[in-house]
């Protein structure tokens, strides 16, 4: 089986090839192309995979390209890992909307709609090469915003088109972990879109075992989330959010975070990775030299995650048990096993929405437990939101409505209306001042016309 990786010089590719390494079952990828617009960073990447393949003797095979055509031909399975604009882009996004008072981080807010403006044009064109060249291929996306470029592509390529998270699956396994349950054995009741999302229940051996925890300050307050939101106000909600939404609960300790840090989280990952491409680049051929600095970075990258987050809320550096993120690889290895082999399970993803959610229409994606087969991903029945939720959701699926359709017709006006209409974004004058900042800092961005 053949896998095509876009976005194949992107840090977290060895993430992905390291599970496939971990994978000898029949039917398993053998071939893995990688594609990628910079040819020095695929480069990189390629050496580190070439480390993690030493001595194992039934490797993938991996080959690397810059002609996205070529590396679409033949593709059984398609990840889509790009990020437009690289990390100079999340920078830009981070910054501008902070001039303006306002959140930047690059899929939430300001910042979100900004990466969505000229991401979704790109995505659209993938997805057309796709159709075009691979039509049984399964496009599985991790590119952000998830929900958002999930739904773009979906207009395209239907329901062959599944985006995947690791938020909801590593929030699922920190709450069976603080209840004493196996990860792999409890249910999560867990709703949303893309990092908008609220874990409401979470069953082992038939019984919800959440509102144990909930009545638990102390065993509430003792994970990520807990520490983040604080036991009071996960007992108000009786749920535990999506680490994200803090962005939306706490907002202005949240931006004034951003403010004070020397660097914002773009930044901090630019540079970082700069560096990490810059030393392989230089360094020589020693034995498993890439795959050694590879490491180093990514146990930093991890330590660091929502750091500016943390300080808002006062709750210190990330614990050793809070480090183990879901595994987007894992849930994407297990994503394509269902669909290949038929193995069938049910994973928590970015899908068409179709009676699933009464307030949003059935093309919309959101992101909820699917049952996974040779069919595909089909969303599971869920109890409807609570009002608090409906508001969020449906506000931010408005929001990113307008962005489909500034994308689409390169409206300006559609596009101020998507920063307009984000609960984050608290002024149709700063909405404006905010398109016209990103318009000049990105020329990605030229197709939106007055």
């Amino acid at each position: 089986m053949r896998l095509t990786i876009l976005g194949g010089g992107g840090f977290r590719v060895p993430l992905v090839y390291g599970a496939l390494l971990r994978d000898h079952a029949e039917g398993r990828v053998t071939r893995v192309t990688l594609h990628d617009v910079d040819a020095g960073r695929l480069t990189a990447v390629s050496r580190v995979l070439a480390d993690q393949a030493a001595g194992v003797p039934d490797a993938p095979e991996v080959s690397v390209t810059t002609d996205l055509d070529e590396a679409l031909r033949g593709a059984d399975f398609v990840f889509s890992a790009i990020r437009v604009g690289g990390l100079e882009g999340r920078a830009a996004d981070e910054r501008v909307a902070l001039a303006e008072g306002v959140l930047g981080q690059e899929t939430v807010g300001a910042g979100g709609i900004a990466y969505g403006l000229r991401t979704v044009p790109v995505a659209t064109h993938i997805a057309r090469r796709v159709a075009a060249l691979a039509p049984d291929a399964w496009v599985i996306n991790f590119t952000n915003p998830a929900g958002l470029v999930t739904e773009a592509m979906s207009r395209i390529l239907g329901d062959r088109v599944i985006g995947i998270c690791d938020s909801p699956v590593g929030l699922g396994r920190r709450v069976a972990r603080v209840l004493g349950a196996d990860p792999d054995e409890a249910v999560i009741d867990y709703v949303g879109l893309n990092h908008l999302g609220w874990l409401r229940g979470l069953r082992v051996a038939g019984r919800d075992e959440l509102p144990r925890l909930l009545a638990d300050s102390e065993a509430l307050g003792s994970f990520e989330e807990g520490k983040l939101f604080g036991p009071e106000w996960l007992r108000s909600l009786r749920a535990v959010p999506n680490e994200y939404l803090h962005y939306y609960y706490f907002n202005r300790e949240a931006v004034q975070a951003y403010q004070r840090a020397e660097r914002t989280r773009g930044e901090y990952l630019r540079d970082q990775q700069a560096g990490f491409y810059d030393e392989l680049s230089r360094a020589g051929g020693a034995d498993g030299a890439a795959l050694g600095a590879w490491h180093r970075t990514l146990a930093d990258r991890e330590a660091t995650y929502m750091a500016a987050n943390r300080d808002a809320a006062g709750v210190g550096e990330r614990d050793a048990d809070d480090l183990e993120s879901g595994g987007y690889e894992k849930v994407a290895l297990a994503l394509m096993r269902a669909i290949a082999r038929g193995e069938r399970t049910t994973l928590i993803l970015n899908v068409r929405n179709r009676s699933t959610l009464s307030v949003l229409d059935a093309d919309a994606v959101i992101e909820v437990p699917c049952l996974v087969d040779r069919d595909g991903a089909l969303p599971v029945a869920v109890d409807p939101l609570p009002y608090h939720a409906v508001g969020l959701v449906t506000a931010v699926k408005a929001v990113e409505r307008e962005v489909l359709a500034a994308a689409e017709s390169g409206s300006r006006e559609n596009a101020v209306a998507a920063f307009a209409l984000h609960p984050l974004v608290d002024s149709v004058t700063v909405a404006r001042r905010l398109l016209d900042g990103y318009t000049a800092a990105h020329g990605g961005l030229a197709y939106l016309r007055a």
